[in-house]
């Protein structure tokens, strides 16, 4: 079991297997979520799906996060592959250096701890009661690895690789600013669509869209 209790950075890649541009920014999360001070999440936009090839891991709901995210920033429009640094910076997926540049500034300050039994997922929020704040407590499924073979699209002919990918993005609880909150959860309802690991992000909201991520845990069976 593989756990990540006190990141300063998680990064939320959009991507598509229809994307051309994808692959070297998938290959990237990939090496960035072997460090162990980032969370690394894949969410799998559908709005490639069209040109030929059906993401097998894309799903609306990452399409409509994105959009949130674009509404927060400011922007206009949508891309891939896009990382989200903090739920506060954003850069081209593929830019390594950009992204590194980031995460040598990031910090986290919200102490998020996870333990698991046989049925249940607890999360424990820790805090020293100098931060207020209205956060949601998110719980992001993940397939921690898994490879796909492309038959058609930009990409058609390869075998791809990816990490992190999002299976389900749940809000469970909210977070006020106390000092300690604990719940528990049953992983039957967590660990869906083949999901071997999972996120927790607990994340404010700004702009009409997401906001800045406060914390962060994940772990992997």
């Amino acid at each position: 079991m593989e756990m990540k209790t006190n990141p300063k950075a998680v990064l939320e890649l959009f991507t598509s297997q229809g994307c051309s541009s994808c692959p070297e920014a998938d290959a990237a999360l990939r090496d960035w979520s072997e460090r162990e001070d980032v969370i690394t999440i894949a969410y799998h936009v559908d709005y490639w799906n069209y040109i030929g090839w059906k993401d097998v891991f894309s799903a609306p709901r990452y399409s409509k996060l994105q959009r949130a995210y674009a509404r927060a920033f400011g922007a206009q429009r949508v891309y891939t592959p896009q990382i989200i640094v903090n739920g506060t910076m954003e850069a081209v997926g593929s830019r390594r250096q950009e992204v590194e540049n980031f995460l040598a500034e990031a910090d986290l300050n919200l102490q998020v701890d996870l333990s698991l039994d046989q049925s249940n997922l607890t999360i424990e929020l820790k805090s020293d009661g100098t931060m207020e704040a209205d956060a949601t407590i998110w719980v992001i499924p993940y397939i921690s690895e898994a490879q796909t073979k492309i038959k058609r699209g930009e990409n058609s002919g390869k075998t791809l690789t990816y990490s992190h990918i999002a299976r389900g993005r749940m809000p469970v609880g909210m977070w006020h600013g106390e000092t300690s909150h604990q719940l528990e959860l049953p992983l039957s309802d967590i660990l869906v669509d083949g999901a071997d690991g999972m996120a927790v992000l607990v994340q404010t909201k700004g702009n009409g869209g997401p906001g800045a991520i406060l914390g962060a845990a994940s772990i992997e069976k």
